[in-house]
């Protein structure tokens, strides 16, 4: 076990003892939190001895049903395990009326391995690959959101809120500076949480529907502080959006008819002697990341499972929708899933587009930081580069449809090696069990609990 110093608890305590509630929390494969709530005089203990959790939280779905055949719920007894805290994740829960601080936690096995459902566990190990090599990611995540009425996502047909000045976008409208006028409230909110738990939010557009925005978190050389910053950045928008009377989801596609929302990976990668080994102005790119993106793009309809993970996922991919239909690269063009940054030589980097909003940050940037090592260990040489338009210079041959992404990555051997064989079992288990209930049970009625859960 990696235990966090319990100097952390205490110091944070001694600061802010006006503290009532710690909410401790892990992330389960499908990217949603669930864990319980302490008081501060419990706090130490969780440090020292870790906080137990049933082991059947790691084999639920989306709607929180046991998925029994993943063995973690009656074939354990539904046993507890310890889960410790990640270290430099307790911070605010500025939302909260009552003074409320959250902590990310982690889960174990009683001998004290890594247990095999925790999606940061496959993050940690494939992580751990890389610098093994001497490689260490630099990594930002790019999330995509819509702030939507209340009533109407209770009703389950979403439509675009009311501004705080009374008016209610309608109308396609990309990088529209009105929109973020007429939102300032709530997305002030934002920043001012996001300051105050640490987390590096940056530039903010309107994107390009109504209601829809993105907030842009800063570079970390550390890849799991990055997918960490991701999993808290998602709880701050939609704890404060709910005190404004919104419902913010991270859903792929919540209007049939308007864009939908990414998670875009910003990477590169670097080493003891060279900041960024992705830097250069030539357009033919360094070896290593030639490799790099030739892995990604020989991987990525094996990852669609990871990257499009839920029944609405799949809707964002069509023709001219700034969402993916076949693995390509190019240099700033945004009709292709892998694009290279333009700009200055030292900062070039990639930009992965594949995933939606409503990916496991954990396990997105788990499949691309494997995709990557994937074509570094191969020498895996990538596509000619796309010039001009991505959708119709590449035939889309990406799975297309939840069944057809979970029958790929089942067949996967690339998954199995990289993300750790009994992980991505577990997983594919739970989401093939959840995409057979879909189709034959889930009505309408449950749009609600997805579009909150995303």
């Amino acid at each position: 076990m990696t235990r966090a110093d319990e100097k952390e608890v205490v110091d944070f305590l001694a600061v802010h003892p006006e503290i009532v509630q710690i909410q401790t929390f892990l992330t389960d494969p499908s990217g949603v939190a669930r864990g319980k709530v302490l008081r501060p005089e419990e706090m130490l203990t969780a440090y020292r001895d870790g906080r137990p959790l049933p082991c059947s939280i790691q084999s639920l779905d989306m709607l929180g049903a046991d998925v029994l055949e993943t063995g973690l719920v009656w074939a354990e007894g539904d046993s507890d395990r310890p889960c410790l805290p990640v270290a430099g994740t307790l911070t605010h829960a500025p939302w909260h009326d009552t003074p409320t601080a959250q902590l990310i936690l982690t889960s174990y096995e009683r001998d004290g391995s890594p247990t095999s459902a925790d999606p940061r566990h496959a993050l940690t190990r494939t992580v751990a690959s890389l610098e093994r090599k001497g490689l260490k990611p630099v990594v930002a995540i790019e999330l995509e959101f819509y702030l939507i009425d209340r009533a109407s996502a209770q009703s389950g047909k979403p439509r675009p809120p009311a501004a705080p000045n009374g008016f209610a976008p309608s109308h396609l409208q990309a990088y529209l500076m009105q929109d973020v006028e007429d939102f300032t409230p709530v997305l002030d909110d934002i920043f001012a949480g996001a300051k105050k738990m640490g987390l590096p939010a940056r530039t903010l557009i309107s994107e390009y529907a109504p209601g829809q925005f993105e907030i842009v978190l800063a570079h970390r050389d550390d890849a799991l502080r990055a997918a960490d910053d991701a999993i808290l950045y998602k709880r701050l928008v939609k704890g404060v959006a709910d005190r404004h009377g919104y419902i913010a989801t991270f859903m792929a596609k919540p209007y049939a008819g308007m864009s939908g929302s990414g998670l875009h990976v910003h990477i590169s990668l670097a080493d003891d002697k060279n900041p960024n080994l992705f830097a250069g102005d030539d357009p033919s790119l360094t070896p290593m990341f030639r490799h790099a993106i030739g892995g990604l793009e020989a991987t990525m309809a094996d990852a669609m499972a990871v990257f499009a993970p839920n029944a609405n996922s799949f809707r964002r991919f069509r023709r001219n929708s700034y969402a993916p239909l076949a693995p390509a690269w190019a240099i700033d063009n945004r009709s292709v899933p892998l694009r290279v940054t333009s700009g200055p030589a030292a900062v070039r980097h990639l930009e992965h587009r594949v995933c939606g909003a409503d990916a496991n940050p954990y396990l997105a940037l788990a499949a691309v930081l494997a995709g990557i090592e994937e074509g570094i260990d191969k020498k895996l040489e990538p596509s000619e580069p796309v010039i001009g338009d991505g959708y119709l210079k590449r035939e889309a041959t990406l799975p297309m449809n939840w069944w057809k992404a979970l029958e790929t990555a089942r067949r996967s051997e690339f998954l199995r090696e990289r993300l750790g064989e009994k992980f991505v079992d577990i997983f594919l288990t739970i989401k093939e069990v959840e995409c057979d209930r879909f189709f034959a049970e889930i009505s309408d009625v449950d749009f609600d609990w997805y579009l909150r859960n995303a």
